[in-house]
């Protein structure tokens, strides 16, 4: 644009000046008539090659004259304009410098400007963050309450797009042997790409119908898949926005392929028993009906029908026992473990013996520190019944608890004063079923022990002292130093609620706003600079933008095997040397994985057509395109700062206020070039420049466009 000024004032001067030398010289001639305009004819025609000489000197006078007055006046204000943009869109730090002794005065006074907005930017930023702290403090208990709970949680606008998730909902929907990076689960997705878009169409279309006969909270479930393909049960309820309308869903998540295993199980034990009982059963009744129908049989017969029954009988009660140890074998298997202190779990217990008939306990005694990982429902259970037993047997009075830890476990002891128990008879009991008055449990003390990994025995003492039974449960750390740790830069970004505006995916890209779309943002680093030539991608970084923040907690990032040789001039950049790449995928291999990463965004990166080009060239073996719009920020910088030369990620996020850490990796490269996108949206919307389309010819419109690969 400055070129196109610049060339436009020079040609009007010119030809200024042109067409006044022709008019004067028209108004000689014409001034003149017969023997004198012969006579200035030949004057002319004698000093035409002086003439001539003259009107170049003039032409090359206007040139830098024009130049002088360009470089003096008009493209110090155009730098000084494009710094001012900076100052008051991006980057509120930087300061302008003056071009020319002329504009040091207006330099002067942006600057002072610039050092006034910044007082007024941090007064106001003060006040806001004062304001909300509040609300700041609710969403981090919000976060961490997300955090903690067991079960997954996803909240979804009503077309689908993630809103918020926990990381057990990321969880259940990445499998094992990928990270979080290739989780389908992130802020902006949609929740069909893991879950059958039928499903949740049927269960939204119950919703709607219950809240059209105005029924309350209308909640609907179905069951999915799994990562790990596994069953996992979906709880679907809507929120309503104040005009009761729909304004998203929330879906819960939690895995029962454990449970649907344990019914299976419980359900083939009741089939093999009605199975087997039905046979022995009937030729039992035939037996006895027989033997009832007949009383005057003679002996032999009778003999053998009451052999029928005894041997039926006998094969009904092993059939039975088979079916009771098989569904304590599904007990087992369903016992809930969970983390408890000691001294917490020997309160339990203590409630529990307490209402016992003519129970009388003793104070409890146990190390505070102590953690163990139990059912404490079933552990409860099998304390109840040694005491009974020790009651009734043993005439127990005054029973105890106490713990303490004994080389990795924790030893809690079950006291009491009165007769020991011979070791035939602990033998007994362990193998018992637990019964409690009427209440019987299939579980025995020794199959709740097994379950728990522990053992017991029974310490017998002189007459007067109190004996006891020692429980070995193996110890385990406290809760809270197992919790997921929390990052040194804040809690993952795990919500955003700002994205309940976020309008559908079926909208014309063109046409909407840079600020309203997600983004993906990447970086590659590759064996060189020659695509065409051979050259191959040896690691991906990217980094996601949604609603107008950079997500640092949904990144990409992975080596690639290029299957070739890295020169040493590549290394030299990037740092990746041959020998950590050769355990790594190929290309053809990682790039489906990173295609879906990026679905359903915009593509950025900085110099995008030297990346697009090897992505490119992957695709006849990788089977994978990428054809969503790609912004390019050096296209975008030289389109907001025209007046400037250099566009290098370096360049740009120094006059923008960005730190450049971890330069030269794919990653960290990319978690630059997304702060950068972020201000140069800012930087384009003051030029006018606020959808994607618009950004997409402004980018076409720039000399950087022609770069090829």
């Amino acid at each position: 644009m400055a070129r196109l000024k610049f060339a436009i004032w020079l040609a009007a001067l010119f030809g200024g000046s042109a067409l006044l030398v022709a008019t004067v010289g028209a108004l000689v001639f014409v001034g003149h008539e017969g023997e004198q305009r012969r006579v200035l004819l030949d004057v002319l025609d004698e000093r035409g090659p002086l003439l001539g000489f003259l009107a170049f000197l003039h032409f090359f006078a206007c040139y830098g004259l024009m130049r002088w007055l360009f470089a003096r006046f008009v493209t110090p204000l155009g730098t000084l304009a494009a710094q001012t943009r900076i100052v008051a869109a991006a980057n509120l730090e930087h300061r302008v410098a003056a071009a020319s002794p002329e504009t040091a005065e207006l330099a002067a006074a942006i600057n002072r400007l610039g050092d006034t907005a910044r007082r007024q930017h941090a007064e106001t930023s003060t006040k806001i963050a004062d304001s909300n702290a509040s609300v700041e403090e609710e969403r981090q208990r919000l976060a961490a309450l997300m955090s903690e709970l067991s079960e997954g949680v996803l909240v979804s606008n009503p077309e689908g797009r993630i809103l918020l998730y926990n990381e057990q909902a990321r969880a259940l929907f990445t499998p094992a042997s990928q990270g979080a990076s290739r989780s389908p689960v992130g802020l902006g997705r949609s929740v069909f790409a893991f879950l059958d878009r039928d499903q949740v169409t049927h269960a939204i279309d119950k919703i709607q119908y219950a809240l059209d006969r105005e029924r309350e909270s209308p909640v609907t479930l179905f069951l999915a898949t799994s990562a790990s393909g596994g069953l996992v049960r979906v709880r679907v309820a809507p929120f309503l926005s104040r005009e009761r309308l729909v304004a998203g869903f929330v879906l819960t998540l939690e895995d029962v392929t454990a449970a649907f295993g344990r019914e299976e199980q419980r359900r083939s034990v009741l089939q093999a028993l009605a199975t087997g009982a039905r046979q022995s059963a009937a030729n039992v009744r035939a037996a006895a009906e027989s033997l009832a129908a007949f009383p005057d049989m003679d002996e032999a017969q009778r003999a053998r029908f009451t052999e029928i029954v005894a041997a039926e009988s006998k094969g009904l009660s092993d059939t039975i026992d088979a079916a009771l140890e098989a569904y304590a074998e599904a007990l087992k298997a369903g016992l809930s473990l969970e983390d408890i202190r000691v001294a917490d779990l020997l309160d339990v217990i203590r409630r529990r013996l307490e209402a016992l008939p003519g129970a009388t306990l003793a104070p409890n005694a146990s190390d505070a520190d102590l953690w163990v990982k139990v059912d404490s429902y079933a552990l409860t259970q099998a304390f109840a019944f040694l005491a009974l037993r020790l009651q009734e047997q043993c005439g127990a009075g005054e029973l105890g608890l106490r713990a303490q830890e004994a080389d990795g476990f924790a030893a809690i002891d079950f006291t009491w004063r009165g007769e020991p128990v011979p070791p035939e008879t602990l033998g007994r009991w362990e193998t018992e079923p637990l019964q409690l008055g009427a209440q019987q449990a299939p579980l025995s003390l020794h199959q709740v022990l097994e379950q728990h990994g522990g053992e017991v025995w029974h310490e017998a003492r002189p007459q007067g002292e109190p004996s006891w039974f020692r429980f070995l449960v193996p110890l385990t750390e406290p809760a809270t130093s197992r919790r997921r740790p929390i990052p040194r830069d804040g809690r993952p970004e795990y919500y955003d609620f700002d994205l309940f505006h976020q309008s559908g995916a079926t909208e014309a890209l063109m046409g909407r706003r840079l600020v309203e779309l997600s983004y993906t943002v990447f970086d590659t680093e590759t064996t060189g600079v020659e695509p065409s030539a051979g050259d191959r991608i040896i690691s991906i970084g990217a980094v996601r933008i949604v609603n107008g923040r950079s997500l640092k907690g949904e990144v990409y990032e992975q080596l690639v095997n290029p299957e070739r040789t890295v020169p040493r001039d590549s290394v030299r950049i990037h740092g990746i040397e041959g020998e950590a790449l050769a355990g790594q995928p190929p290309l053809r291999e990682v790039l489906p994985g990173f295609h879906r990463f990026c679905e359903d965004t915009v593509l950025v990166a900085h110099n995008a057509a030297f990346d697009m080009r090897f992505l490119e060239l992957a695709e006849d073996e990788s089977g994978v395109r990428f054809s969503q719009p790609v912004l390019d920020t050096l296209l975008l910088s030289a389109a907001v700062h025209p007046e400037l030369e250099d566009h290098s990620i370096e360049a740009i996020a120094e006059r923008l206020g960005i730190p450049v850490i971890g330069r030269h990796t794919s990653l960290g490269d990319a978690l630059v070039t997304s702060e950068i996108f972020l201000r140069l949206v800012a930087l384009l919307a003051e030029r006018g420049v606020t959808t994607l389309g618009q950004a997409l010819d402004a980018s076409r419109e720039t000399y950087y466009v022609r770069l090829q690969y």
